[in-house]
């Protein structure tokens, strides 16, 4: 059982506040939806975990089974358990796919996994994700498609199994037939029951295939109502005035 704890995080982007105090606790087998419009604090959230150097922590804590991330580099916040799927993943040239996660995985576990095995860990995980077997061998996310990066980072989150997975507006760009692959990668790294999620997104469409045990509302910076998987329905009817006009 693993347990993300963040407590009155306070953010901010130069000088600007754009986190007003954010609670949350997602715990091993929940998976738990951001939601919000734009603008509400949602990706600084997700990127300021990660350890992003442009979002300044002004105060708060964020605790990863006890562990304090805030006083960790980015690479020791992956190592401890955390992963960040991004809403844009960055091109790295001269860097195949193989190699890139061989590394990750490296890096994560404190050791190379053997040759023959992994190889067959990334051929059985790229074709669940229907990816083209000569991916492997381009340069990351260079010339890849929306959908196409997005489908790499869940192959990267199934292949490095953390205890907390971010995941930043996975859905963004996707058609219908991708939404539908990238959720069936999401719900085979949950089904282990040993990991939690915390899915950030603007809209329902992805939680009708991701199943979420809680839904958080994002606005002006803070959580500002709470509730189950009927909240993502009051949403998608209702929208998001009620709370933009309240946080003003």
């Amino acid at each position: 059982m693993s347990t993300l704890e963040i407590r009155d995080l306070k953010v901010a982007v130069e000088d600007k506040e754009i986190l007003r105090g954010v609670n949350l606790t997602v715990q091993s087998g929940k998976t738990h939806a951001i939601m919000g419009p734009n603008g509400s604090g949602k990706s600084t959230l997700a990127y300021a975990i990660a350890g992003h150097p442009k979002y300044t922590i002004t105060s708060g804590e964020v605790l990863l089974d006890g562990v304090d991330l805030l006083a960790l580099t980015v690479d020791e916040r992956a190592r401890a358990g955390l992963f960040l799927a991004m809403q844009y993943p960055v091109e790295v040239p001269g860097v195949s796919v193989s190699n890139f996660l061989r590394t990750a995985v490296t890096s994560v576990r404190g050791e190379a996994p053997k040759l023959r095995q992994f190889a067959k860990d990334l051929k059985s995980g790229m074709d669940a994700l229907a990816i083209d077997a000569a991916f492997a061998q381009r340069n990351l996310n260079e010339g890849f498609s929306g959908g196409e990066k997005k489908r790499h980072e869940i192959l990267q989150l199934e292949l490095l199994r953390p205890k907390i997975a971010v995941l930043d507006e996975t859905d963004s760009g996707l058609d219908v037939d991708a939404l539908r692959v990238v959720s069936e990668g999401i719900n085979r790294f949950r089904a282990s029951g040993d990991t939690g999620v915390l899915l950030i997104t603007h809209y329902t469409r992805i939680l009708r295939y991701v199943k979420p045990d809680f839904v958080h509302v994002f606005a002006g910076g803070k959580i500002v109502e709470e509730g189950g998987p009927e909240l993502a329905d009051k949403l998608e009817a209702e929208g998001y005035e009620q709370y933009t006009k309240a946080s003003v």
